[in-house]
């Protein structure tokens, strides 16, 4: 998935975005947040059926709903939830701004996104349990999947996936917070095919 407003809503800000990539600086070791060290074992596959070709699929609680069929995909320029996703959850006080740029990936076509929402998303359990808002880019189109987590999200969350390991870890404080799959990602891929 590209496109979508990633570094701003104009050709501007996307400039000015690139203008600070050129001036930045390599951080020293002291600047460096003190995260945690994650990293994926042979205890991570336990409960996992391999050989496997599956996606990452995870539940996480958006906006105080829990929302399963969410898609992790570290390619991914925007974070995504679908309009069918948003009229399930039926959540009130939260409004989206207009967006112009088009999103490439879905289709043979660009699609113009209904607008950017921010939703306060959580990932894991207690007592490893991690809130931030988050953008999410509304988009009205069939797909298997509730939402997609992209770049954006993964980025803020400091979040690294294994799709090999059916996981998602990210720093909680000291520790590490874990988001499991149970390989549902292949049912969701045989609805798209049957679809098609």
């Amino acid at each position: 998935m590209s496109g979508g407003a990633t570094d701003g809503d104009s050709g501007l800000a996307r400039k000015a975005h690139g203008r600070r990539l050129e001036n930045f600086e390599i951080s020293r070791g002291a600047d460096l947040p003190q995260d945690p060290v994650i990293s994926f074992g042979p205890e991570d596959l336990r409960g996992i059926v391999t050989p496997h070709n599956d996606a990452l699929v995870v539940t996480a609680t958006l906006a105080n709903y829990d929302v399963a069929r969410i898609f992790i995909d570290n390619g991914s320029s925007v974070n995504v939830l679908f309009k069918s996703t948003l009229d399930q959850m039926k959540v009130e006080g939260f409004e989206f701004e207009p967006v112009s740029p088009p999103l490439y990936g879905f289709a043979e076509h660009a699609i113009l996104p209904l607008g950017q929402m921010f939703f306060p998303l959580s990932l894991g359990h207690e007592p490893r349990r991690i809130t931030k808002m988050t953008t999410f880019t509304l988009v009205d189109t069939p797909s298997a999947y509730n939402g997609i987590l992209g770049l954006p999200a993964l980025k803020d969350f400091r979040a690294v996936a294994s799709t090999y390991h059916q996981k998602l870890k990210f720093p909680v404080g000291k520790g590490v917070g874990v988001l499991c799959e149970d390989q549902k990602a292949r049912r969701c891929y045989e609805r798209i095919v049957k679809e098609e």
